[in-house]
């Protein structure tokens, strides 16, 4: 039961916060729906993870780490992992299915089908395997905002997109630093070869200013009252010091060579965590002072008010 759980990699299910995004700056964070969508989209994910790790079984076994794996080591077979799959699928498209719209569940099922297409195909694509990653996860700001029926804006799917590519390529650079030798890095994962350091790092600072800028952007804009959130969105403005902070030493971290991806780092860097969390206890703060008459979290008052403008979690 261990190596099944270890499996389905909990420590991964952080990257599914982004799902709360939607409901959280429509104030309808605490709904039942919300719940739902994100713990459906754990499961999906897990079955992505297993299926992942069914397909890079072999390279896994030539990482420091990974081949410490369940499937990679022998621990769990090929068939059981695939049964296994199915089962997470079949519970998350289950509960989509009974408590949620039925958008979600096509959003869900476009996310699985990416995946698997990302795991056997596209993944061995430079550039093009780090930017289906950021999809992936617009697919899950997109698929929160639909389980409680909020309109998706725009800004919702530019700033999930660029902040994700940000952390697809730090994470690539995470994998270069940790697997020194080209030989290594070519059995872990192809694409590396066709990635150098130099490049990652300019192709990291480029994406990490294009997230900036988007939130800035989001946050000066002032476009028709009707498309704004239930809040004064632009005192977010005063957040950017940490949102800048918390993305320059993500970058500083990965070249450091000790840890293997976003969710590593964040868990890890004491630095980065505090200041994530001081970022969402802000945001929340801003969100509480400043909603507008009669946007009620957990109800479907806030839709009556004329949301919809939404803007992703922002680390």
């Amino acid at each position: 039961m261990h190596d099944y759980i270890r499996l389905m990699r909990p420590g991964e299910w952080i990257k599914n916060v982004i799902v709360l995004a939607g409901p959280a700056f429509g104030l309808h964070l605490f709904e039942a729906e919300t719940t739902f969508a994100f713990a459906a989209f754990c499961l999906v994910a897990s079955a992505a993870y297993v299926i992942n790790d069914l397909a890079d079984r072999e390279a896994d076994r030539a990482h420091p780490t990974k081949r410490d794996r369940p499937i990679a080591s022998g621990r769990i077979s090929a068939a059981s992992a695939v049964l296994f799959a199915i089962v997470l699928v079949g519970l998350a498209t289950g509960m989509s299915l009974w408590t949620l719209p039925h958008s979600f569940t096509v959003v869900l099922h476009s996310y699985f089908v990416l995946i698997l297409a990302y795991s056997f195909v596209l993944k061995r694509r430079p550039i093009l395997d780090v930017i289906i990653i950021a999809v992936g996860f617009v697919l899950r700001a997109v698929a929160g905002a639909e389980a409680v029926q909020v309109p998706v804006s725009p800004w919702l799917i530019a700033c999930t997109f660029t902040l994700c590519m940000f952390l697809g390529f730090g994470k690539r650079r995470c994998e270069l630093a940790t697997l020194e030798r080209k030989a290594d890095a070519q059995a872990h994962r192809a694409t590396l070869l066709r990635y150098s350091p130099q490049l990652l790092n300019q192709l990291t600072s480029v994406s990490a200013g294009i997230a900036i800028m988007t939130f800035l952007l989001y946050t000066m804009d002032t476009g028709p009252a009707e498309i704004h959130p239930p809040f004064k969105k632009e005192y977010l403005l005063y957040t950017l010091p940490l949102v800048a902070y918390g993305l320059f030493r993500y970058t500083m971290l990965v070249e450091t060579g000790k840890f293997t991806g976003p969710s590593q780092i964040v868990a890890k860097d004491r630095a980065l965590l505090l200041t994530g969390v001081v970022w969402m206890i802000v945001v929340g703060v801003i969100l509480a002072v400043t909603k507008e008459p009669g946007a009620v979290s957990g109800g479907r008052a806030v839709q009556q008010a004329g949301v919809t403008n939404l803007v992703p979690a922002v680390p």
